[in-house]
């Protein structure tokens, strides 16, 4: 079953945040516009140059009014020392979210029982606690924040414009599409 258009389900966690260890919950999420970031865990390759990717692009996620949450299987203790031991996951100004129990990787279907890891899963949601958009794939694969960024900037502009749709390849400012019968087949 698809997570898009769902209410994220109940959770709370530790995560490490600006030299503090503090509480992410499902109402922590609510009220503004969330981006979670599952990584399978830290000190691994691939990891710290995804945190460091939206660490650059942070500042872009908070004019849109938007959080971001790295989010592992590890605790909040390891993702202070990863924190203050990488030079890129030192950049992080926003929550690193410890999931030891796995409760969030199993929420968002990212979870690999076998490894006690998650799959590299992205998910934007909504101030309401709906998920918008959802992406997961091997862990051999890292992101670009960019297409995060594009995808949310769609998301907010179809939540303030209910009747148009984004299509593909999409960029803020660009054209929309106003679906309507007459459009069937013409496009």
């Amino acid at each position: 079953m698809s997570l898009i258009n769902t209410q994220i389900q109940p959770f709370k966690t530790q995560a490490y945040l600006n030299g503090k260890f503090i509480e992410v919950s499902d109402e922590s999420l609510k009220g503004k516009w969330s981006v979670l970031i599952f990584m399978p865990a830290a000190f691994t390759f691939n990891c710290p140059t995804e945190v460091e990717d939206a660490a650059d692009h942070y500042p872009e996620f908070q004019k849109m009014g938007a959080e971001v949450y790295i989010v592992t299987t590890d605790t909040h203790f390891s993702h202070k020392v990863w924190h203050d031991t990488s030079p890129a996951v030192g950049k992080a100004k926003f929550p690193l979210v410890g999931d030891p129990t796995h409760t969030l990787t199993n929420a968002f279907g990212v979870h690999i029982p076998e490894e006690g890891l998650a799959l590299r899963g992205t998910f934007v949601i909504n101030p309401e606690g709906i998920i918008k958009t959802a992406e997961v794939h091997s862990n051999e694969i890292a992101r670009d924040v960019k297409e995060t960024l594009r995808k949310l900037k769609a998301a907010q502009y179809t939540a303030a414009h209910p009747n148009e749709v984004c299509p593909a390849k999409w960029n803020d400012g660009a054209k929309t599409i106003a679906p309507s019968f007459d459009l069937v087949g013409k496009i």
